[in-house]
């Protein structure tokens, strides 16, 4: 997806819109912010980085349009930055950005993706086909664990 391009998917009372960070920048930064800063204590010179101009990232809309979780899918094959909004946790709204991301990847022709799970949330990785590779880790003070998964 080129930083023009715009998908849309439709999942029913949420709609998913990928984009490039140019387009989806302004709803996904207070996501994030909210999320990864606010309610996590993630330092904000630790959530941007230079991967969000090269990503591509993934909206979700509730029925009113309001943007209320955000990930991104990075061209080293790592799907991350996943924050829904606390409003819209258990909606299964996470589930369905996670789903536009991967079928991204396999547009993209990527042979497996990766991410790092924050370990609290690792079950719900498993859940779509992900195993744990390696020892858990620190990431900005939260433990995490890589998780990969192949496309066969």
């Amino acid at each position: 997806m080129n930083s023009t391009t715009m998908s849309t998917m439709d999942h029913g009372a949420y709609v998913v819109r990928l984009g490039s960070w140019y387009t989806q920048r302004a709803l996904a930064e207070p996501i994030r912010r909210q999320v990864f800063c606010v309610e996590q204590k993630v330092p904000e010179t630790e959530e941007w980085d230079a991967w969000d101009i090269r990503s591509v990232h993934a909206i979700a809309f509730d029925a009113q349009g309001t943007a209320v979780g955000t990930g991104r899918l990075k061209p080293d094959r790592m799907i991350g930055r996943m924050a829904v909004l606390k409003a819209h946790r258990q909606a299964g709204v996470g589930g369905l950005i996670f789903q536009a991301l991967l079928e991204e990847a396999r547009r993209k022709g990527f042979s497996e993706v990766s991410l790092n799970a924050q370990t609290v949330v690792q079950g719900f990785y498993a859940h779509y086909g992900f195993a744990p590779v390696g020892t858990e880790f620190l990431e900005s003070g939260i433990r995490h664990i890589l998780m990969k998964k192949s496309f066969g």
